[in-house]
């Protein structure tokens, strides 16, 4: 196993929008194809429930009702049913969204964030340069980075774990493309990476369960067929990025880590594919 201690995975979605499949590979279809809004819950034996991500929430289409936020809903068309919601999810296994204390965020775009106000009780752990780079910005700013931070709850920062460069390590394998993790429980569950290009900071998780090693990749890529293919976004797709150069980087290491370590489960946040593989369909 690449970490030291298993948890158990459910790999869900709550939502999607859609887009030209062009701009998130390179060489596909002009056809608009749903994304979904990926998001993962953590049963760990000491912690409990943990989320990875959220998915959307019906409070984003409130987030989006007027200029300038209006622009996103309509240049990323959006569907949800609140039966997909994270909350909703948990509920139905029999997990009050009170009893779930950590949400780790892998970035701050809104399809990420959108259901973090339904979990009263959490504290979020993120990386601390991801939310330095959209706290500051202007109503217009924000939006064309995808945050729209009305979905975040007043006492986000109170209950904010972020971890930066002094936060704990641990050594990965030898033959990965990155050498160390964020030990983000002290334990070695969850081993997480930078993997900033799409998104500054933007965080990815190393896990097993299952009998299985798993990381969640969160946007470095938006398919699975982008690694496994070698197939990059659409040049216009940088347009959206907070930096081509480490998109570059970490798109190289995904498909360093992929083609030296097919066993190792990689999923993407909006990959329908990994979905339909390792989706659970709900909480276990």
């Amino acid at each position: 196993m690449i970490t030291a201690s298993p948890v158990v995975l459910s790999i869900l979605s709550a939502g999607y929008c859609r887009h030209p499949e062009l701009l998130t590979l390179r060489g596909g279809s002009l056809r608009p194809v749903a994304f979904p809004a990926g998001y993962a819950v953590i049963r760990h034996p000491q912690f409990g429930p943990i989320l990875f991500d959220t998915g959307y929430s019906s409070r984003f289409f409130q987030e989006t009702a007027k200029l300038p936020a209006a622009l996103y809903r309509h240049i990323t068309p959006v569907v949800f049913m609140e039966e997909e919601s994270a909350a909703h999810r948990l509920r139905q296994a029999g997990i009050a969204p009170e009893e779930v204390r950590l949400v780790v965020l892998s970035h701050f775009h809104a399809d990420h964030i959108g259901g973090v106000r339904d979990f009263p009780q959490a504290e979020f752990i993120y990386l601390q340069k991801s939310y330095d780079a959209v706290r500051d910005l202007g109503p217009v700013k924000a939006v064309r980075a995808g945050f729209l931070p009305g979905l975040l709850p007043e006492d986000f920062l109170e209950r904010s774990r972020p971890v930066n460069g002094a936060s704990p390590k641990r050594p990965l394998p030898a033959g990965l493309p990155f050498s160390e993790g964020y030990d983000l429980l002290e334990d070695g569950s969850l081993l997480a990476v930078e993997l900033s290009g799409h998104a500054a900071g933007m965080i990815g998780v190393f896990l097993s369960s299952g009998g299985h090693d798993y990381l969640l990749c969160a946007d470095t890529v938006w398919s699975s067929r982008a690694f496994r293919e070698n197939r990059r976004p659409h040049p216009a797709a940088g347009l959206i990025m907070s930096s081509r150069k480490e998109y570059a980087l970490n798109f190289d290491r995904l498909c360093e880590l992929h083609s030296g370590h097919p066993e190792l489960r990689i999923v993407p946040s909006h990959c329908r594919e990994a979905l339909a593989a390792w989706g659970t369909g709900g909480v276990q």
